[in-house]
């Protein structure tokens, strides 16, 4: 079954990157997948840099020690400023043809969101490690294909989804605190986020886009738009372009994927989890053909494990947090956070810090015994490097949020989107992907312009 297979992949993902993160690096994993002895220590990856302004900026310092042998954008006044960073890297504006560049071992991407699983699938089928910005996707059938695609490359590739607050200490102490029972036994989780807004529609023609966009690339799959530059209209400002066009269904999946992606990772990474089995929505607005919701419930059954029961886990984004477990905590001043109920109390945590309130006439504590020191998880230290060290190591699984981990995560908020378009709850078959209701399943997936292919 694929609940039961994803739950062991995903624990085991796990206890070897525990038992591992330590170990030092001695192989060299080449672009055709062969392993090479003892690296030089100036041995470099040569790295594309798909999408090179923006958000790619705030990856630069990590690639210093790395050789950037192309840089690619749409947009020929960002690839100008990337150029004077990395002088030496062969421009190119369609990634299609960027990532065909001889010698490349590395892929980072930082399109946009409706081009991210396309780059990343074609880098893949090219043998290339890659590191992708979230959402990895924005419908369930691409999040399937990439992870897919993923697991013929494992222990062969290195891939990163860029939820980059995963590599929080934080992280790992809620799962270590949620495992070892402080809470007792898990019976629900909520996460949610408070900054998400609505757009109207999609913006009317006007005029032609300037010389130096290429338009047609930046629509790439997505079915055909006229330009306007409202798209535009944020400009690159601290790599924050993105709210200006994500929240249109054709371009992204709105919140859920933007700060979903980063939220409701405390809760998929705390509780070992894998594809729901069942999905329902609930919302103070009704679906809009072009634009992703402001207010919206999803919730998501996800099936038991060999550590807990079946469970009942909840992204929420409206104007108001969730119902706190206790008067004195106002959770309405928490942006973005996750509230994990036990039988024997609730843990309530944002990326950085959480915090235990026991409860109940046996939450005394003195079921839970803490972990000793060197039994915690090791931190995870800089989330793209690693990446990088992932890819030379001759161990690519060592990363934190690779494929199989963000794909699953990515495709379950996309099964409660589909839920909200179709107003309708729905069983989940995570082997086929296909839910119960035909309405809903519409909506797991999304038509490409004609000549583009996720599988190319």
């Amino acid at each position: 079954m694929m609940n039961k297979t994803l739950t062991q992949t995903t624990t085991g993902r796990r206890d070897f990157m525990q038992k591992s993160a330590l170990a030092g690096a001695g192989m060299l994993l080449m672009p055709s997948g062969s392993l090479f002895g003892a690296r030089s220590a100036n041995n470099r990856l040569n790295i594309a840099l798909i999408g090179s302004w923006g958000r790619a900026s705030q990856h630069y310092s990590a690639l210093k020690g790395e050789n950037i042998a192309v840089i690619c954008d749409v947009n020929k006044e960002n690839l100008a400023k990337a150029q004077k960073e990395f002088p030496n890297a062969t421009p190119y504006e369609d990634w299609r043809k960027a990532l065909d560049h001889p010698g490349l071992d590395a892929v980072l991407c930082c399109t946009t969101d409706h081009t991210h699983a396309f780059v990343a699938n074609w880098a893949m089928n090219r043998d290339l490690h890659v590191y992708v910005e979230k959402p990895i996707a924005i419908t369930a059938h691409e999040a399937r294909v990439l992870r897919k695609t993923y697991l013929t490359k494992k222990g062969k590739l290195a891939t990163q989804v860029g939820t980059q607050r995963h590599a929080f200490p934080n992280f790992s102490r809620v799962r270590d605190m949620i495992r070892d029972g402080v809470i007792g036994n898990l019976k629900e989780v909520q996460t949610w986020g408070m900054h998400a807004r609505r757009a109207n529609s999609y913006f009317p023609a006007a005029g032609s886009a300037p010389s130096h966009l290429n338009w047609d690339l930046w629509l790439g799959p997505s079915p055909e738009h006229p330009f306007n530059p409202a798209y535009f209209e944020l400009g690159d400002r601290a790599g924050l372009g993105c709210q200006s066009w994500n929240k249109y269904w054709d371009f992204s999946m709105g919140y859920a994927g933007d700060w979903g992606s980063h939220t409701f990772d405390l809760a998929w990474n705390a509780i070992d989890a894998q594809l729901p089995i069942s999905v329902s929505s609930k919302s103070s607005e009704d679906p809009h053909s072009d634009v992703t919701p402001e207010d919206v419930h999803l919730s998501f059954i996800m099936p038991a494990n060999e550590w807990r029961d079946k469970v009942r886990v909840s992204w929420v984004q409206t104007k108001e947090a969730v119902k706190s477990p206790r008067e004195w905590m106002d959770l309405d001043k928490l942006k973005h956070g996750a509230l994990f109920k036990g039988d024997q109390g609730f843990i309530i945590a944002d990326f950085k810090t959480r915090t235990v309130i026991p409860f109940g006439r046996n939450a005394d504590m003195s079921y839970y015994q803490p972990r000793s020191r060197d039994a915690v998880a090791p931190d995870i230290g800089n989330f793209q490097h690693e990446w990088i060290n992932a890819c030379k190591n001759g161990k690519p699984e060592q990363t934190s949020c690779n494929f199989e981990y963000g794909a699953s995560m990515i495709e379950t908020l996309c099964t409660g989107l589909a839920s909200f378009r179709s107003g309708q709850s729905f069983d989940y078959d995570a082997a086929s992907g296909i839910a119960s209701n035909a309405v809903a399943n519409q909506f797991l997936t999304k038509p490409y312009r004609k000549g583009w292919t996720l599988n190319g």
